[in-house]
């Protein structure tokens, strides 16, 4: 018995050969795609490509599976890859620390991707990556905005122009829309996001920091790694 016989039970052995044989690009490694690549590797993938320039902090403790006190200062990257490793020492792990943008996105080769997944923040860079994915005929699967939200049970698979409420997705759907693009597959929720609370005494609050959860950012993640296991797989 191996470390992926409980897998195999499910899915059987021709699907866990589809599985090992597979390369997938994950670009962002904080809460939505630490936890993309967390299932990734314990479902037997055989190639992961991690994409990320940040480093753990102590505000990730809360939320991101591959933050720990022994990791912060760390790269994301440099993280992901040491715990890959522990899970299952035979995956291929090519780790880049940088942030993909229309600016470097030449140095990515998508048709060597069976899948690619988006997890990055960054409008600009999502809909590069977007691209980049439609012109090399690649699966890609994108998440939507996880930050200010309480109800993990409220996400959903759907395509990008099936979307509604979801503040992100509406800004993906236009910008989506003048690139000729008709369809993605995300990740997103209805839920109405959270207004930040303003901590005591302080006058103002930095609104581009998100809060967030150890629930919400998990639930997308391992949402978008279920879709795209099973689809690698070949299960429905």
């Amino acid at each position: 018995m191996d470390q992926f016989s409980r897998t195999e039970i499910l899915f059987g052995d021709e699907a866990m050969q589809r599985l090992k044989n597979a390369r997938v690009a994950v670009f962002g490694i904080g809460g939505v795609g630490g936890y993309v690549v967390e299932a990734l590797a314990r479902s037997g993938v055989g190639s992961l490509d991690i994409i990320d320039n940040d480093t753990v902090a102590l505000s990730n403790l809360n939320r991101q599976i591959i933050a720990t006190h022994s990791t912060i200062g760390m790269y994301k990257t440099d993280a992901a890859k040491q715990r890959i490793h522990d899970i299952n020492p035979d995956c291929v792990v090519t780790a880049y620390n940088t942030f993909f943008m229309p600016e470097n996105e030449h140095k990515f080769d998508f048709t060597q991707y069976d899948y690619v997944i988006d997890a990055i923040d960054t409008v600009k860079g999502k809909l590069a990556l977007v691209v980049k994915a439609e012109k090399a005929g690649v699966p890609v699967i994108s998440s939507m905005g996880a930050g200010n939200k309480l109800h993990p049970e409220l996400f959903e698979l759907a395509d990008i122009y099936q979307t509604s409420v979801c503040p992100l997705a509406r800004v993906m759907r236009t910008e989506l829309r003048k690139r000729g693009i008709k369809k993605l597959k995300v990740v997103y929720s209805k839920e109405p996001p959270v207004r930040p609370l303003k901590k005591t005494g302080e006058e103002t609050v930095r609104r581009d920091i998100p809060g967030s959860t150890a629930f919400v950012p998990s639930a997308a993640g391992l949402i978008i790694a279920g879709e795209v296991i099973r689809n690698l797989a070949g299960i429905e």
